[in-house]
């Protein structure tokens, strides 16, 4: 007759030294032959609902923003990194929180929508998953340490089940910080902006470079979804707008390269607690988590639940 394993931290096997089970802050791994970061979406996500705890936490001790970013890209949050969502799959039962929907943000000045003047979305090419050079009458490839940028798209609705065929319009500053199509150093090009429709996982990726930081703001990323890659032709049919805060850490490696160095005095002058957008909370629902490196590029990586309808 088998014997039911007591409920401790150790497994006791005939002949064999007991050994602990792997656990990951403080929680016991799912399947203890894989890594933390390859533990399925269910782990994941209640790692994300951990995190944000802890950082509203903070936010209410009134500690600095700094503390904030440092916990947002403490190694421990990388295992979100390989959240990807089959088709038909939801956030784990009791994990609201981290199926609270995206904050919806300003567009800002520089869209290119068509909302205030230029409009990429009605040009032939601008859906394309790599957003790094200018197509149509420019070529020109905008410079930068490489920024991978994936967003899984939640279905609110659905219990935040992927939302297959949403589209995303990405778009953010170029290393100098100015933005394509409205900046007199980059008005004739239309570089670090793009459109791409996510697949049954609800993830949507572009190959980027790493924004600058420019006076006032927070080093960030915008991004308007769309129901359909048919839908993203015009603005009008967008159903979120938002924007993905950088953290800290991966800020200060970038920065401290060729070609950022003004970034560095921007970004001494402004914090998450203080920028215009993300000042509200912190930016703790729209800070990415970041992996990588300046050698091997980065990648920044968010879940956007958003209402499809």
């Amino acid at each position: 007759m088998s014997q039911a394993v007591p409920s401790s931290t150790t497994i006791d096997v005939p002949s064999i030294a007991a050994a602990p089970i792997p656990t990951f802050e403080g929680r016991p791994l799912p399947d203890p032959t894989e890594p933390a970061w390859d533990q399925g979406l269910a782990f994941d996500i209640q790692t994300l609902i951990d995190r944000r705890q802890a950082l509203k936490l903070l936010g209410r001790v009134g500690l600095g923003a700094g503390m904030v970013t440092l916990a947002a890209c403490a190694p421990a949050a990388s295992a979100l990194m390989s959240a990807s969502p089959s088709a038909g799959s939801s956030v784990a039962a009791g994990s609201s929180a981290a199926c609270a929907l995206i904050p919806e943000e300003t567009a800002g000045p520089f869209p290119g929508d068509g909302s205030n003047g230029p409009d990429i979305l009605a040009q032939s090419g601008v859906v394309r998953p790599d957003i790094r050079a200018s197509f149509g009458a420019s070529t020109t490839v905008a410079p930068g340490v490489p920024l991978t940028i994936k967003l899984t798209i939640l279905d609110l609705a659905q219990g935040c089940a992927p939302l297959a065929g949403a589209a995303v319009y990405a778009w953010h500053c170029d290393q100098a910080g100015n933005y394509s199509m409205y900046s007199a150093a980059a008005r004739t090009e239309n570089y670090l902006r793009g459109v791409q429709a996510a697949g049954t996982d609800g993830i949507v990726t572009f190959q980027s470079i790493f924004p600058a930081c420019y006076a006032g703001r927070w080093p960030h990323i915008h991004f308007e979804v769309y129901p359909s890659l048919a839908k993203a032709t015009s603005q009008a049919n967008k159903i979120a707008t938002s924007q993905i805060a950088l953290p800290k850490a991966s800020c200060d490696a970038v920065y401290a390269t060729a070609g950022y160095g003004q970034s560095i005095t921007n970004l001494s002058q402004v914090s998450l607690a203080t920028d215009n957008v993300f000042g509200d909370d912190g930016g703790v629902h729209e800070l990415g988590t970041v992996t990588g490196s300046v050698a091997d590029g980065f990648t920044v990586a968010l879940l956007v639940p958003v209402r499809a309808s």
